[in-house]
This record gives C-alpha cells, structure tokens and sequence, in this order.
C-alpha cells in the first residue's frame, strides 16, 4: 500500500512538473515576439520620421520669406532660387508659386534700383518668369490675393525692361488691370496697401488715350488716407504720387512737398534720386 502510494505520489508529482512547464511555456511564449513587434515598430517610426522631415519645402519657404525680410540683392536671388526649387519640387504647391513670383519681381525691382548695366535684362528674364508663377497660383487659389498681385507687379519690371507699349502690344494692359483689382477687391492691404498703389500707377503710367489721371488721383487720395502712406517700404509710392501731383497745377504745390520729403522717408538712393529729377524739372 504504501509502495502504491509512493508510486502514485511520484505520478502525481510528474505529472505537475509537466503541467507547469506547459504552463510556463505558454505565458512566457508571447514574450519574445512582443518585444520583437515592440522594436519592429520602434524601426518603423524611425525610418518614418526622415520621410517627414525631408519633405522640406515648408522649411525651404519659411528660409525665403526670412531672407526677403532681410532685403538686399543677395537676398532677394538666395530666396528666389529657394522658392524655384519648392516649385520645381511641387509644381502645385499655391505658397511655392505666389512666393517665386514675388522674389523675381524683387530681385529684379532692386536690379534696376541698383542701378546695374544688365537691369534691363535681369527684369525682362524674372518679369517673364514672375508673370509665369503668378498665373499658375491664381489657377491654384484665384480667391486669394498673393497670385493676382505679384502678376501685375511683374508686370511692372517687365515694362520697365521692353517698354510699355512693347507690353501694351503682347496684351498684357487688361491682364494687368484685372490682376491688381482683383487683389484690390480681395486685400487692398496686402504689401503695405501695395493693390491700393499699384491701381494708383497702372492708370498714371498707361500711354493716352488708355491713362486715367482722375481715376489714378482716385486711387491715391485713397492711399494717402491708410496707415501704409509715407512708411520707409513705400517710399516708391511717395515719388509716384508726386509724380502725379506735380502734373497738375492745382496739386503742383502739394507735389513738390511729397517730393522734397523723400529723403526724410527713406536713404534709398534710386529713389531719392527719381524725386530729385522730379523737384529739378519744376
């Protein structure tokens, strides 16, 4: 009896090892593969986070506009071939284009101010190019105001370059004309009220029997009433709407006194220099 009940005490024994190493073999298998999945995901976030951060034209944009704000020529060429490569990475990205057309109007604007022997050049080439990324964020966004106003200030450079009836004669007079009063409907504060300003030129500029001096007085008058009138970045409308002013003999004393503040307004020599012409020719 006893030697029965040894040998069922040991049966019973065996038989508890077995059921507890199964036991253990079953709880403790998930282990492993848990850590490997834990680690697999760990490989998978970080092989993801380098596909994230080298989609880069939000940082390439920002890097644009910093140097813009810094001004210069240098400046203005580092940010242009900035935002061209973003276009050239993502041909419908809206930022990418309205920003590439603003830095060739500006690149090309400080050429001329600069008063370089290639201005000419440089604003036909970048004009054309501007023109060409400002059309494409209009198709993009045409609610917005970015697209429609660097287009017309390309516009602007371009005539500089070819000459205003080169420009009237390849069509771009209504083209102009819709681009800023779109903006001008849409935000006539953008760029330091700059679609205010630009309608102010467009209509002054224009040859007879297409100018509109009243409606450009128009225009002016408006501007001259905001927040934007005779700020150091808007120097250039000081000298246009003098321009104006002095046409006429009833504003011509006005004029001449918008004109001899230039200096106070800005040190910019192109432009000082534009309303010194002005004042001499009285």
């Amino acid at each position: 009896m006893k030697k029965f009940a040894g040998s069922l005490m040991s049966l019973i024994l065996v038989l508890f090892l077995c059921t507890s190493n199964l036991w253990a073999e079953e709880t403790m298998a998930p282990a492993e593969p848990e850590k490997f999945i834990t680690q697999e995901a760990a490989d998978v976030l970080s092989q993801e986070v380098p596909a994230v951060l080298t989609q880069e034209a939000p940082d390439v944009l920002t890097q644009a506009a910093e140097l813009i704000d810094m001004e210069g020529l240098e400046n203005y060429k580092k940010a242009l071939d900035l935002c061209m490569g973003a276009v050239k990475k993502d041909p419908n990205s809206f930022k990418a284009n309205w920003m590439a057309a603003q830095a060739c109007r500006l690149y090309g604007m400080d050429t001329q101010e600069l008063g370089l022997s290639d201005w000419k050049d440089t604003c036909k080439k970048f004009g054309k190019k501007g023109m060409g990324y400002a059309e494409k964020a209009v198709k993009l966004n045409p609610k917005s105001e970015e697209g429609h106003y660097w287009y017309g200030m390309n516009v602007g450079i371009y005539s500089d370059s070819v000459s205003i009836l080169t420009a009237l004669k390849e069509g771009l007079k209504d083209k102009t004309q819709d681009s800023f009063e779109a903006a001008y409907k849409i935000n006539k504060d953008y760029d330091n009220g700059g679609p205010i300003a630009a309608l102010g030129r467009f209509w002054f500029v224009l040859p007879w029997p297409l100018d509109d001096e009243d409606l450009s007085m128009k225009y002016y008058r408006e501007f001259q009433k905001t927040k934007h009138f005779g700020i150091p970045d808007n120097v250039q409308v000081h000298v246009n709407f003098g321009e104006l002013l002095i046409d006429s003999r009833k504003t011509r004393k006005e004029g001449k006194a918008l004109l001899e503040e230039v200096p106070k307004i800005s040190k910019n020599k192109y432009w000082n220099d534009q309303a010194k012409a002005l004042l001499d020719d009285l």
